[in-house]
């Protein structure tokens, strides 16, 4: 019986997704559209009290005001767009009434666009633990980057036909209930999809089939948020590889890159690199967004990727906007080896401590100084909401 209704589900919502959909944006449709943003200039946020994307949305540790607080330093800076993970658990658990999903993203919309900022809403992740579990999480494991950070849909989830369904729902249910509302900026509907986290202690339990799941049910996640009637974009970025030529792209990066109305990618690497892979993604025609970047010691820094950002009209989301319990200030080797009584010789990601003290004075006032926010505005700002926690 539940496989059966599960296979009507799957039937309800394929018929749904080819009722109503937003076509694709024809490259013009979507150059018209950036032309119409000024530059892009933020960071992936995530506040400094949660330790992955539940612990940021749930109910019981949602904390408004320190997220208002964070978000003016970011303002601060001149910065206008964030990058915020969601995750399907949040929906699953609580989709409706007096304190829903819902409520909770809508008064976040409400402190951005106090603050001038549109985020971009991610809303599957493929990296780090997968095997995500709601409610209270686990203290972040000492010295090591990123420790408690969940994918979302989680190894069982994505494995199991009969959790496909729930899926797709939630990707077109989010979309849906904000498809019209102008403070989101774009949905980023898959994180590094194909993603198996080599390099860490979860690669060994990811299921081996991962990347041919995703490679079948990306498509789909495209078509259901399409069948949310977005009036935003809607992307996902590649991350690795050689995307110079279409014909060595992987099927899960054609999906992306052939799928997405606004094209958007990562890279740690250093400004010759970056610049190489924006040459790469020119030959799309449409507006480019490097949605994760700044690792210091492996040359991704401010002053060296934001000019070759701006020059070509990239929009550019470094990774970490303060220092908390994600310690993604600790670079990706703390998985083999924790710093543990030991500090890293420099910031791997994030810009400000705790209590909003930048952790280096020169890139500040290097990013205000390029985005142009005026330095005395850029200090009253700072002072006005530096205080506190």
């Amino acid at each position: 019986m539940k496989r059966l209704l599960a296979v009507s589900a799957l039937v309800l919502l394929s018929a749904a997704a080819q009722w109503a959909q937003t076509p694709q944006w024809a490259p013009k449709a979507a150059t018209d559209w950036y032309a119409r943003q000024t530059w892009l200039v933020g960071a992936n946020y995530i506040p400094a009290y949660a330790a992955n994307e539940l612990e940021m949305w749930q109910p019981e540790t949602f904390d408004i005001d320190r997220i208002d607080m964070e978000l003016g330093w970011a303002e601060g800076l001149g910065m206008n767009t964030v990058r915020v993970f969601l995750h399907n658990l949040l929906w699953q658990e609580d989709p409706g009434g007096l304190n829903s999903f819902h409520r909770r993203i809508d008064k976040f919309l409400a402190v951005c666009k106090r603050h001038r900022i549109r985020p971009i809403f991610v809303l599957l992740d493929s990296c780090w633990d997968p095997f995500p579990k709601s409610g209270r999480q686990l203290p972040p494991r000492p010295g090591i980057h990123n420790s408690r950070w969940l994918q979302s849909p989680g190894a069982a989830a994505l494995t199991d036909p009969a959790q496909e369904a729930h899926i797709l729902e939630y990707v077109e249910d989010v979309i849906l209930a904000f498809n019209t509302d102008e403070r989101i900026l774009a949905w980023d509907l898959w994180n590094e999809p194909d993603n198996t986290n080599t390099g860490n202690s979860y690669a060994p339990v990811e299921p081996p089939n991962k990347v041919a799941i995703v490679t079948a049910l990306l498509p789909k996640i495209f078509r259901y948020a399409r069948a949310g009637l977005p009036t935003q974009p809607l992307t996902s970025g590649v991350w690795h590889g050689d995307w110079s030529d279409p014909s060595k792209l992987t099927p899960i990066e054609k999906t992306q890159l052939e799928l997405s109305d606004v094209i958007s990618f990562h890279n740690y690497g250093p400004p010759e690199d970056f610049e190489k892979r924006v040459q790469w993604l020119q030959q799309y025609h449409r507006p480019i967004l490097c949605t994760e970047y700044m690792a210091r010691p492996m040359g991704s820094t401010f002053q060296g990727i934001l000019p070759i950002a701006k020059k070509y009209n990239v929009g550019a989301y470094n990774w970490g906007l303060v220092a908390g319990k994600t310690q993604t200030y600790l670079p990706w080797d703390s998985w083999q080896e924790p710093y543990v009584n030991r500090a890293p010789s420099e910031w791997f990601h994030d810009i400000f401590t705790t209590n909003g003290k930048p952790y280096s004075q020169e890139e500040v006032d290097f990013i205000r100084q390029i985005i142009g926010r005026p330095p005395e505005k850029a200090k009253e700002k700072a002072k006005g909401k530096g205080k506190g926690h």
